[in-house]
């Protein structure tokens, strides 16, 4: 019985004397399979075959794979608000009331509107914005985390508790003199540790950002103490957080009479083009990563590759185990992603 050893570098099964056995030896030295690269070449030798998927950029997978499930998401979303504008248009039309239907077709695009973020992995926000590279994040305001208040009055250094724990506790120091964008920058520095980025809102508030994994345990948790100045003293005081408004809110279409039935086909109709002016976006965000990947995948030399073939699929035609250990030796290393996404470039 001869023991049977797979080489890490090709997956191609050898015996103990180092022959292979499911293509033979001149067929993977033509091919340049199992060589150093660095080494030098034999005079006439073909070029070796270099591998491509292995060494494709990792984070351009994960942007095509992001794009995709936003896509599929945002269809699905489009789909439904079609039909229910369809339903309540013809309902208002021969004014009709409540039948369950539009109800239901209500209910059910909320659901699909909640699993946002599970069916985007995360990547679409509640504003309809994709990130390609980072968590979908929610925005937030904090009550009284304005920069006129901010502004004005003596020293003072800010205890800011974000997310609870002693971990979470950051300093924020505030003097006289202090433009808006250093009072920015300096909240924006300190609370950036704990997972809370910071900007310049439009009417003069502090615009918050955290991944919307991270919203609940800040929002739960935001809390500030001063010396007296322009927050209390003593104690961490707990100040109100408030997200930022969807981009939809299907929790509020009713349609328990014409009126009601009127205005939330007005909402849906300005839902359903927020809908499709994402689903574009996000597509062109797929077409420049299909790019990126086609310019950034190395090129693969194909010298060798017909003799391979022909040995292999001699060796397929024939049961035994030499067959079964040639089929389970080319299949090292492919999966379900690697499949997917080339298919995604056809």
């Amino acid at each position: 019985m001869q023991i049977i050893q797979r080489s890490s570098s090709t997956g191609i099964a050898t015996d103990t004397t180092g022959s292979a056995t499911a293509l033979d030896a001149a067929g993977l030295k033509n091919a340049g399979v199992g060589k150093d690269p660095a080494s030098p070449q034999e005079p006439g030798a073909p070029a070796p075959l270099r591998r491509g998927l292995s060494n494709w950029d990792q984070p351009l997978q994960g942007d095509i794979s992001g794009a995709q499930q936003a896509i599929d998401f945002l269809e699905q979303s489009a789909a439904q608000l079609r039909s229910l504008k369809t339903d309540l248009s013809a309902k208002l039309a021969a004014r009709q009331l409540r039948d369950g239907q539009v109800e239901q077709q209500v209910r059910q695009f909320g659901e699909t509107w909640r699993a946002r973020r599970e069916a985007t992995g995360g990547k679409l926000d509640a504003r309809l914005n994709f990130s390609k590279s980072e968590p979908a994040s929610q925005r937030f305001s904090v009550r009284g985390m304005n920069l006129a208040n901010l502004r004005n009055g003596a020293r003072e250094t800010l205890a800011v508790s974000v997310g609870g724990g002693t971990q979470g506790l950051r300093s924020v120091h505030l003097s006289p003199g202090l433009t808006d964008g250093e009072i920015v920058s300096r909240f924006d520095q300190a609370l950036a540790p704990a997972g809370v980025r910071v900007s310049m809102g439009q009417d003069g508030e502090l615009t918050f950002a955290t991944d919307e994994a991270n919203w609940p345990g800040v929002r739960d948790s935001f809390a500030v103490q001063g010396s007296g100045i322009r927050f209390p003293t003593g104690q961490l005081n707990r100040l109100k957080a408030e997200a930022e408004a969807p981009a939809l809110a299907p929790e509020n279409w009713g349609t328990g009479d014409i009126e009601t039935m009127r205005e939330t086909l007005q909402q849906v109709m300005q839902a359903l083009s927020r809908v499709e002016a994402a689903l574009a976006k996000v597509r062109q965000e797929l077409n420049d990563a299909q790019l990126r990947a086609e310019t950034s995948m190395p090129k693969m030399e194909v010298a060798g590759v017909e003799d391979i073939a022909d040995k292999f699929a001699t060796i397929a035609k024939v049961p035994g185990y030499q067959s079964l250990q040639a089929l389970t030796s080319a299949l090292v290393g492919i999966n379900r992603d690697r499949v997917v996404s080339l298919l995604m470039l056809r």
